[in-house]
């Protein structure tokens, strides 16, 4: 077996070697190259030198790929190829025809995000494949590497050979060549994305949605994920044996899994590669591989906090239903709309306030209509009551899993939005995997996955007819991100993991998952977390597992365009010194950095103020109590900072009642200073570096 597949690092171990100085004997050792007779080489490296990747072919004429680091291995030999439900597969027999390099290095800007301006430094090796068969099919696989990690997909050319491909399943192996720690959580089952996350040696993963995190025992710390995904299924991972792993497409409701015709690509299967943890975050790899703004002038994409008609109902004291819990009313929104407006927050979200919710609506939307309010939701009184404060209201389209009966509604849905001043819609896919109801041309119903190429599809389906009318999108029960904002830049944020909703029913989220959140959900990017329920309960007054400290700390660490301030009104004014920071933290960023952190464990950002030079420090734990230092080397020189920090009072700890224990202090602050950071169990700190 290794004589089959050790044939590639050699080659890899010799180009860092040049760029970065002798390489460990023991991989040159362990990986010869040897290049089939008449194949051009297929080597590219990172700019930098230090990451390199490799295309042969094996003794059966399998097309592999390796990447690795420093001359040290990463991605052990893995093979490529695609098999189809209605024709051979491709995969044995390859040879490569022709190698092409391409680089590039440029800048380009974010309308909104986590950092303004965004480099894209990278190298490109573009490999042809051709079949020895009688077929003839040929395709390109294309490298894009970084210096922080590597991308590559499938380009398939149109070809009399492959008319129309309708594909069972991508045979794409990712073998990793060394062991580690893997955080993961499952794929297909049926709460979709909303499950906790593993954290196991890589030879203990089932098969894991994307992206899995992976800290290597050289200390290098990988996540494979995927960018780009348009007209496509999403892929998971399938564990088979040792640290090996291959690609599974998400089903759709027929046999083949993805159909495309003509010439077509795959989206990017990407690794990002740092040697820690902080660095997985700050790789631009995923937008870099998204295609540049589609949508023109894109001004009135607007990012805001907000606060909503929402916990009471997850709490279960109101109800979506019409009837005597109902909390969509039009007294409620006043209230809300209200309270916005005294604390500067641009946006009130109403879920429940449409026709639709009465009965059994989870899994079967049907009766859902987006245009037509409840009878005690007056929504041209509100829509001028908003106005007349400096508000607006944040729509809410739930499908309930009838996602053809929503886009049978899209234009007088959104028509409705943009006339009652909704510059936001929420929109939601409540239905278990696999259930998702389309309706055919012929008026047959199939069953879908939320991540299958159909509702890949919806979703852009979605962001434009939304963009006709000027709406921006908040997906929640969604496909995956993989960086699609940067092309659709009104997608302003998902949900697709465990949210806060979590923390008001039993099973709360424990305290280590906002940090395993900040290295795996979070690299694929806006999450609407819906963070700072200050009051610490959840439904029958349970307790949340965090402190308050916490909860204001979530608001720098989960980044989102459109945070929530989640809690009551009435909750927040028991604790006004807290919720100062919320109404004061920014949601749009001109730069973010990674102070420290390790996988699950504790993380701290530090984030610019894009309208101002004031930045903000966020800092969380797990179940663990820490004591971390930061260097302020970030801040302007020269200019003085009052640092205003909110931090775990005397005695907190996530598990009793001295979570609600919070302390606040300021100070005067420069260039360079530093600042010991004490979090209590499952606590945190979020401080304002205010310019003076």
């Amino acid at each position: 077996m290794k004589t089959t597949i050790a044939i590639g690092l050699g080659l890899i171990a010799s180009a860092a070697q040049a760029q970065n100085g002798p390489a460990d004997p023991a991989v040159n050792e362990t990986f010869k190259f040897a290049k089939p007779a008449g194949q051009p080489d297929a080597v590219e490296t990172s700019p930098d030198g230090k990451i390199t990747v490799q295309v042969s072919t094996d003794n059966d004429g399998r097309a592999v790929y390796m990447i690795a680091r420093n001359g040290k291995a990463i991605v052990a030999p893995s093979r490529l190829g695609m098999m189809f439900t209605d024709a051979p597969k491709i995969e044995r027999g390859m040879k490569i025809e022709a190698v092409t390099h391409a680089k590039s290095d440029t800048s380009w800007t974010q309308p909104w995000g986590e950092w303004r301006t965004i480099r894209d430094n990278h190298r490109e090796m573009r490999v042809r494949l051709m079949e020895s068969s009688a077929l003839h099919r040929r395709y390109d696989v294309v490298f894009r590497v970084q210096d922080d990690g590597v991308g590559f997909r499938y380009e398939f050319p149109e070809q009399q050979a492959l008319p129309k491909a309708n594909i069972a399943e991508e045979l794409t192996e990712f073998n990793i060549a060394q062991n580690g720690t893997a955080w993961w959580k499952p794929a297909f089952l049926w709460n979709r994305e909303e499950y906790l996350y593993n954290r196991t040696p890589i030879t203990a993963v089932g098969t894991a949605a994307t992206p899995i995190t992976m800290k290597l025992d050289d200390g290098t710390h990988i996540a494979i994920h995927e960018a780009a995904l348009v007209d496509y299924a999403s892929m998971a991972l399938m564990k088979t044996e040792g640290n090996s792993f291959k690609a599974v497409l998400t089903p759709g409701s027929g046999a083949p899994k993805v159909v495309k015709t003509g010439a077509w690509t795959t989206p990017w299967r990407t690794f990002l590669i740092a040697p820690d943890a902080g660095g997985l975050y700050m790789s631009h790899l995923m937008l870099n591989l998204n295609e540049p703004n589609k949508l023109g002038d894109v001004s009135w994409v607007k990012p805001g906090k907000f606060v909503g008609v929402w916990w009471k109902m997850i709490k279960g004291e109101w109800s979506w239903a019409r009837g005597p819990r109902h909390g969509a009313t039009t007294a409620n929104v006043k209230t809300y709309i209200d309270f916005a407006a005294k604390y500067g927050i641009p946006g009130v979200l109403v879920e429940g306030w449409n026709i639709g919710w009465d009965g059994d609506w989870a899994g079967n939307g049907s009766a859902m209509q987006f245009a037509t309010p409840a009878e005690d939701f007056d929504a041209d009184a509100l829509a001028k009551y908003a106005r007349s404060k400096g508000v607006s209201l944040i729509g809410h389209h739930e499908t309930g899993g009838a996602v053809s009966h929503y886009e049978s509604q899209f234009d007088p849905a959104f028509k409705f939005a943009a006339n009652h001043g909704e510059h936001v819609v929420k929109t939601g896919y409540v239905a278990d995997a696999g259930q998702i109801e389309r309706v055919n041309a012929d008026g047959s119903v199939s069953r879908e996955w939320h991540e299958g190429q159909w509702m890949v599809n919806h979703h852009l389906r979605v962001l434009e007819a939304a963009a006709k009318y000027k709406v921006s999108i908040d997906a929640h029960e969604p496909v995956k991100d993989t960086g699609l904002r940067r092309t659709y830049p009104n997608w302003l944020a998902r949900e697709g993991s465990r949210g806060m909703e979590y923390n008001a029913w039993p099973g709360k989220n424990p305290p280590e998952h906002e940090a395993n959140l900040a290295f795996t959900r979070m690299l694929e990017g806006p999450m609407d977390f819906t963070p700072g329920v200050l009051s610490l309960t959840g439904s029958d007054n349970s307790p949340i597992q965090s402190t308050i400290a916490k909860q204001l700390a979530l608001y720098v660490v989960l980044y989102s365009p459109v945070q929530m301030a989640a809690d009551t009104p009435e909750n927040y004014a028991k604790y006004p010194q807290a919720f100062r920071f919320i109404a004061d933290v920014p949601v749009d960023w001109e730069d973010s950095r990674v102070l420290n952190g390790e996988v699950g464990d504790y993380v701290t950002f530090a984030r610019r103020d894009r309208k101002s030079r004031d930045w903000y420090v966020g800092s969380i734990t797990d179940e663990n109590a820490r004591e971390l230092t930061v260097t302020l080397d970030f801040l302007d020189p020269g200019k003085t900072y009052e640092a205003q920090v909110y931090k775990d009072g005397p005695g907190a700890t996530y598990a009793t009642d001295a979570r609600h224990s919070i302390a606040f202090e300021t100070r005067r602050v420069k260039k360079g200073d530093t600042l010991t950071l004490s979090l209590a169990p499952g606590g945190g700190q979020a401080i304002r570096l205010k310019a003076l």
